[in-house]
């Protein structure tokens, strides 16, 4: 890694969209920091990165977990002085259910992972991206209100209205804060919401990637 690199970290980075994120950053010079609970995933993330020349550091660990976290902002600021970017695609997708059998554990988990972490993490990151003039991307998914998606609609929509309420409260001091919507992509999450859907006419992850990047750079 050259000193000069800027630095992205991604939570939420070891498949789909965060992964293809962390691909996109390293082939364009940028070192990730790629931050996920499944440390195999992580690994072959690495490998697919450093055989395109890129350069990575892994973090396998929970984002909804505060200690950790606060360690792993305390040793950016540490080695690097803040972050360039930070982008949180971690989220916790309920199973599909109707609003009255909605699993209480299943929706707790969504409330602590989509909106109490993403809190955390906004107060964790925010000084270390100031630090380096850096910006902050979110995916949005607009399901709220659709059937059977109370549980993750409501707790990602209150994820999204938390980084707009950022947004709008640093547009003139920073860090920036970008939110894109993603096209339907061929990933895990998805097919479990729709599992009969064709998904050779879903979007790659990768080309998906690429157009964010290309957006917000």
């Amino acid at each position: 890694m050259d000193d000069t690199s800027k630095i992205a970290l991604i939570t939420g980075a070891s498949r789909g969209l965060g992964a293809a994120l962390a691909e996109t950053l390293a082939a364009r010079g940028w070192h990730v920091l790629a931050v996920a609970r499944t440390t195999g995933a992580l690994e072959e993330l690495d490998d697919r990165i450093r055989s395109a020349g890129g350069t990575a550091t892994l973090a396998p660990m929970d984002v909804g977990q505060p200690e950790p976290m606060m360690k792993l902002a305390e040793a950016v600021a540490g080695r690097w002085g803040g972050l360039d970017l930070w982008v949180h695609t971690a989220i916790h997708a309920a199973p599909l259910a109707p609003a009255g059998h909605v699993d209480a554990k299943d929706f707790q988990k969504s409330v602590d992972l989509n909106i109490v972490a993403t809190r955390g993490l906004i107060t964790l990151f925010e000084p270390l991206l100031r630090a380096r003039n850096g910006a902050a991307l979110f995916l949005d998914d607009p399901r709220a209100g659709q059937k059977f998606f109370g549980s993750y609609g409501a707790t990602k929509s209150a994820q999204i209205a938390l980084a707009r309420s950022w947004q709008a409260e640093n547009e003139a001091i920073g860090p920036r804060v970008h939110i894109a919507t993603p096209a339907p992509m061929p990933t895990a999450t998805r097919a479990r919401f729709f599992p009969g859907e064709d998904r050779a006419t879903l979007t790659p992850c990768r080309t998906e990637a690429e157009r964010i990047i290309a957006s917000i750079l």
